[in-house]
């Protein structure tokens, strides 16, 4: 075994190590940094230290030298709130980056990252294929959840009721007692959001210990877990098994397929995307997901798709027990990173509640759960989340455009009365580069037509993105090209007739192309400034066929 640690074992460098308690011999040892994303701001990463405390304990006992490392640490609901969100997606690659500047600066053997809300587990396994040394994730958790009563409430029905109530519609319990009662512990938000699908796909893609997702945040299982980890990672510094040894294409259709199994986020595609940018692999993910999407029927119905909770999936078997019944339809020769396949990894499972997680012969729908569009209107591609496909939402519409550029005045035209039955609500100036990084809160709007009671009465297309816990009505997110970068979306005018057919997977804009060519797009035009961070990621984020990486495609 080769460290490349020590090709950097200068005087100097372990006159630093020394001082901090290291002896010579420890020299010798691989050195592992454990990514820490604990903040106290946020109760998705408040546990996390006593998280490192354990694998770190675990390196030390299997021969390893830990290095605690911090990154920064998004949270939607608490650092969404400057810059209408901006900041959230944006700092995923900031955690990647965090990472590299770190990592692989100090020139270390392996990695350990505790991975927990919505943008870590991604901005990890970006770093980990960039860096392309030994890597595990290590999953923090959900966050328990209360009752009202007879009631249980958690943070949908929280987010949901506050849109709720904001445009005069308040729900059967008041909001300052579902505070109180929505967010029991520390953890990421309960249900099949993004933080949960994205602690799926880690386990798909065979990086994080088999068994790991989802799990209660501070059991002893997820303990257990996090001392395997801290463990199995040393090994892997020995054996040399790396990131891209382990996300493969094949590995890759697997994540795609528990996204679509589980009815999970649509943030994970532009995730894994990115994943796959990261490490130079060619993977197009938006057409793995359409073969994919194809074959993968629905088998779970966490909440929000359905009335089950995620204490109930993790209890039936979670992403082990979801692999163990895709397996007919996924690759089980990928290697993991236990060293064995998936199919080895696999071979003992036992799905505990088949009602839960169904198999292939009893779906809980037909798939796929969320679906690529494209068309006149998303020449590149846009996303429609279907979830359980029972006929209660609409899969085709023909509308007239109702057209906003920031979702204050579409929220006013809702509480107005101003949106009609038929009506198709554009919002665009949400994306990567008018957003900037997809901040401006679409996902509000979207919960605001619903209680609006208009969710299956008139359709939403944005160029933004959606938070996890959406699941209403007809609508297509993430429309590529956005409008501040051009695209047609940014062409739409009020009146426009715009056609939904999920179906033949189109998303049309009805107006002839000599029209659309006389007509001004706001393209590199931007009403919202970002100066600072936001400025460099405005000016460096490539386009959604990437990801949304800011690397240079080109380098």
């Amino acid at each position: 075994m080769t460290l490349r640690s020590l090709a950097f074992n200068s005087p100097v460098r372990r006159a630093h190590w020394r001082a901090l308690g290291l002896t010579e011999a420890d020299m010798l040892k691989p050195k592992i940094a454990v990514v820490n994303s604990s903040s106290e701001l946020a109760i998705c990463f408040s546990h996390l230290d006593g998280v490192a405390k354990v694998v770190k304990e675990a390196i030390r006992a299997a021969g390893g030298i830990p290095f605690e490392v911090r990154t920064t640490a998004p949270s939607d609901f608490i650092t969404g709130a400057g810059k209408s969100g901006s900041y959230i997606l944006a700092a995923r690659d900031l955690v990647t980056n965090d990472i590299e500047a770190q990592v692989e600066a100090a020139m270390l053997d392996g990695m350990a990252c505790l991975t927990s809300c919505d943008k870590t587990p991604p901005g990890h396994l970006m770093a980990a294929m960039r860096l392309d040394i030994p890597t595990l994730l290590v999953i923090g958790g959900y966050q328990a959840s209360g009752m009202i009563g007879d009631d249980h409430v958690d943070i949908e029905d929280l987010f949901s009721g506050g849109v709720g109530a904001a445009l005069g519609k308040p729900g059967k319990h008041s909001m300052d007692a579902m505070a109180e009662q929505a967010i029991r512990g520390p953890g990421v938000c309960a249900g099949m959001a993004t933080a949960n699908t994205m602690h799926c796909v880690v386990e798909a893609l065979g990086m994080c210990m088999p068994g790991s997702a989802p799990v209660r945040a501070n059991s002893d299982k997820m303990f257990a877990a996090a001392s395997a980890a801290g463990a199995r990672i040393v090994e892997m510094v020995g054996e040399g098994l790396t990131p891209r040894q382990v996300m493969t294409e094949g590995a890759f259709r697997n994540a795609a397929a528990m996204v679509l199994g589980v009815s999970g986020s649509i943030n994970a595609i532009k995730h894994l995307q990115a994943t796959a940018t990261e490490g130079k692999t060619g993977f197009d993910i938006f057409a793995i997901w359409e073969e994919m999407g194809q074959k993968i029927p629905t088998l779970a119905a966490v909440r929000p798709n359905g009335p089950v909770r995620i204490e109930k999936f993790e209890d039936a078997g979670g992403a082990r027990a979801m692999l163990k019944q895709l397996a007919p339809l996924i690759d089980t020769t990928v290697i993991t990173c236990t060293g064995k396949t998936l199919g080895e990894d696999l071979a003992d499972v036992v799905v505990a509640d088949a009602d839960i997680i169904r198999p292939l012969d009893n779906p809980i729908s037909e798939g796929p759960s969320i679906a690529i569009l494209k068309g006149s209107l998303s020449p590149e591609s846009s996303v429609v989340k279907l979830g359980i496909r029972d006929g209660s939402r609409p899969e085709a519409f023909d509308g007239t455009a109702r057209v906003f550029t920031d979702t204050a005045t579409a929220m006013k035209a809702i509480a107005d009365g101003e949106l009609k039955k038929g009506d198709v609500l554009v919002l665009h100036g949400q994306g990567l580069k008018g957003g900037p990084a997809m901040g401006g809160g679409a996902s509000i709007v979207l919960f605001a037509i619903d209680a609006a009671g208009l969710a299956k009465d008139v359709a939403f297309v944005t160029d933004g993105q959606l938070s996890g816990l959406c699941l209403k009505g007809l609508t297509i997110a993430e429309v590529s090209p956005e409008g501040a970068a051009g695209g047609p979306i940014g062409k739409v005018r009020n009146g426009d007739r715009i056609v939904i057919d999920v179906a033949e997977r189109r998303l049309d804009l009805d107006v002839p192309n000599e029209e659309l060519a006389r007509r001004s797009a706001p393209g590199n035009v931007y009403p919202v400034p970002a100066d600072g961070y936001l400025g460099i990621y405005r000016r460096d984020v490539q386009s959604m066929a990437s990801g949304a990486v800011l690397t240079d495609l080109d380098a």
